[in-house]
């Protein structure tokens, strides 16, 4: 028995050493050597999202599928491409959001105060976020000075290290026992279920995509599907990001991340379509790490690289859909 146990145990270590090493040879695995951009490059303003224009084709389906006059046509589910039209900060929460929001707090045992980072590097980066809770030294709201009641509401969470981030993560990584914190998570406890345990957020940022073109896009909708359920039943409020890279080549994992919002009611951040609009969609050579610059928005050389953009978005995303619930009352 002492025999056949210790085979299991090399056997269960060497499986796990496959998959880190595949995890840390994954998309988002390391960050690259920082370049500065040509000075060439026409600066991006700090104050407002450059309006996109979409290709005329997609446009063109859109209007003719929903053809109402006095309302802005964002996104239809059954017209391809459609998503690129989805406003950078949702305009609007749902009712069903509403709702569950009102049950963590009404019960639910959730803190109005926090929130979570659900992710894969990109997410667990201390570029995202964290300099907003190392005091206003770490950055420079400029125009976007209403942001800092966000800011100073949400204080604390902006440097957590969450349970459910870390690099290499894909996210079928969030339900599996094997990457969960072995300090501060329970025997067999999936990360996920070990972040909503532990920091009890009201809301929660999900980024994913990066590490899942390997995977279907069939699979890569069920588990985020999962994952919005999950939140859910756990009476947190998700808000969906779409990414900057198109690693997979046709934009299609966007695509998923804009449809499972949509049916599930759920907010989404369309990042990528603020990310159109900076030097390389604000991507390092190898189209994948965003580019890095402090997140101090009144400084027009700043604005041109991803981070920033990032950073500014996620707070005005938060800010939306907290005030949109009514955390604010």
């Amino acid at each position: 028995m002492k025999n056949n146990f210790s085979l299991q145990t090399l056997n269960k270590w060497v499986i796990a050493g496959a998959i880190l090493l595949a995890m840390t040879l994954s998309a988002c695995a390391a960050q690259v050597t920082l370049t500065a951009l040509p000075t060439s490059e026409t600066p991006v303003s700090a104050t407002e999202v450059l309006p996109i224009v979409p290709d005329a084709e997609v446009v063109t389906q859109a209007v003719e599928v929903q053809a109402t006059a006095a309302q802005a046509v964002y996104y239809d589910p059954s017209v391809p491409d459609t998503w690129k039209l989805l406003p950078v900060i949702p305009t609007e929460v749902s009712e069903k959001m509403k709702a569950v929001y009102a049950a963590g707090q009404n019960g639910g045992g959730l803190n109005a105060k926090a929130f979570s980072k659900i992710g894969d590097c990109e997410t667990s980066s201390d570029f995202f976020l964290k300099p907003f809770d190392l005091s206003e030294s770490g950055y420079d709201l400029g125009d976007y000075s209403n942001l800092q009641g966000v800011i100073d509401h949400f204080e604390g969470s902006f440097a957590w290290k969450s349970l459910a981030a870390q690099p290499g993560f894909s996210i079928s990584s969030v339900f599996s026992s094997l990457w969960a914190d072995s300090d501060s998570c329970l025997a067999n406890e999936w990360p996920i279920d070990c972040e909503i345990r532990v920091h009890r957020p009201a809301f929660a940022l999900v980024m994913f995509g990066t590490n899942d073109v390997h995977n279907t896009r069939a699979t890569f909708k069920k588990n985020l599907e999962a994952l919005v359920d999950k939140l859910i039943k756990n009476d947190v409020v998700p808000i969906l990001v779409t990414k900057a890279d198109n690693l997979e080549g046709d934009n299609s994992i966007n695509a998923i991340i804009a449809q499972v919002a949509y049916e599930k009611e759920v907010p989404v951040l369309n990042y990528w379509r603020a990310a159109q609009q900076l030097p390389d969609q604000g991507l390092e050579a190898d189209k994948i790490h965003l580019t890095y610059a402090a997140p101090r928005f009144n400084d027009p050389d700043t604005m041109k690289y991803g981070w920033p953009w990032r950073n500014l978005t996620a707070l005005q995303a938060l800010d939306a859909v907290w005030r949109g619930v009514g955390g604010d009352k």
